[in-house]
């Protein structure tokens, strides 16, 4: 496979079964395949995106003093901002040359996961970040959602399954800048080949060159979605869930060219996470002979802790 199969999210939802089940047939097939896809259809509206993404660089272009005054210890990088460098992929010492934020989930105040996540950071300095932030949380929240429905058809299980386990899940939207490069990278690059944590990612920002990702055959393609696309992918606890039959595909941010290197890049990925006590055991429908078990027992709050330590996020 040489590029990202395409699909649009208003044959799930309309009234047509056939439209329906063609959506599910076709993520479907496209995760088993390559573990990406480009989303039409979804509900981000462009105003929205263009207010988060204003709102995005202005924060980014805050005095440094500004923003490390939101990098709050002790929680794993998991709300506000974590400085340039911080995180590195799974294996590797170099740290990605990126910053980024973290908006966490909005919960109600009778909810008992407030006493289990850190609260979310606002920005004195800018009061759209944190209302746009809010707001694109919930569209791209609302999103996943019937895309994990549309997977749930795909796996025989209650097309609801996943509802439970992500309304008042731990999904983080990350707007991340990529600054400019001013000098020769030693092994670094914007974010070195990795698989998503989470059960799927929804990204913004997948308009140009950079984002790659490793089809069967280990060859490296573009990802460039159009303008109205969220680029959508596999996570490990999905690939997990469902004993890898859909796949958690490794992607990478590579360096642009030389005479780009003055030039910053921004992407807003949505990571969404499940709530930390869903077990992420193998789905009984999911083993079989020719496909045995190939995961042990885990919560979703275990598997991200052990990855955030991974990442050199917890200590």
């Amino acid at each position: 496979m040489q590029n990202i199969p395409s699909v649009d999210l208003r044959d799930f939802l309309s009234d047509n079964p056939e439209r329906k089940q063609k959506f599910v047939n076709e993520i479907g097939k496209a995760y088993e395949d390559i573990g990406f896809v480009a989303l039409k259809g979804h509900f981000l509206d462009q105003e929205l995106v263009d207010r988060l993404y204003a709102s995005v660089k202005d924060f980014f272009n805050l005095p440094l003093e500004t923003k490390e005054q939101y990098e709050i210890p002790g929680i794993g990088g998991q709300r506000g901002y974590v400085s340039f460098g911080k995180e590195h992929a799974k294996g590797r010492k170099e740290g990605d040359l990126k910053e980024f934020w973290h908006f966490g989930q909005y919960l109600d105040p009778s909810s008992k996961y407030n006493e289990i996540y850190p609260p979310n950071v606002d920005v004195k300095e800018l009061a759209d970040f944190n209302t746009a932030g809010k707001e694109t949380y919930k569209m791209l929240e609302k999103t996943g959602i019937y895309v994990l429905r549309a997977l749930s058809i795909y796996l025989g299980i209650d097309e609801f399954y996943f509802d439970k386990y992500v309304s008042e899940g731990n999904s983080i939207l990350r707007p991340i800048h990529y600054p400019p490069i001013t000098d020769e990278p030693k092994n670094a690059v914007r974010a070195a080949a990795h698989g998503d944590i989470n059960l799927i990612t929804l990204l913004m920002g997948a308009q140009g060159r950079g984002l790659q990702v490793q089809n069967h055959d280990g060859e490296w393609i573009d990802a460039i979605a159009q303008p109205d696309e969220l680029v959508i992918n596999v996570g490990d606890m999905l690939s997990r869930h469902t004993n890898n039959k859909l796949k958690s595909t490794i992607h990478q941010v590579v360096n642009p060219p030389r005479e780009l290197w003055g030039t910053s890049r921004y992407s807003i990925p949505f990571f969404m996470h499940p709530v930390a006590d869903m077990k992420l055991n193998c789905l009984e429908n999911c083993i079989d002979e020719n496909n045995p078990k190939q995961f042990d027992d885990i919560t979703a709050g275990e598997f991200l802790h052990e990855r955030l330590v991974e990442l050199g996020l917890i200590k």
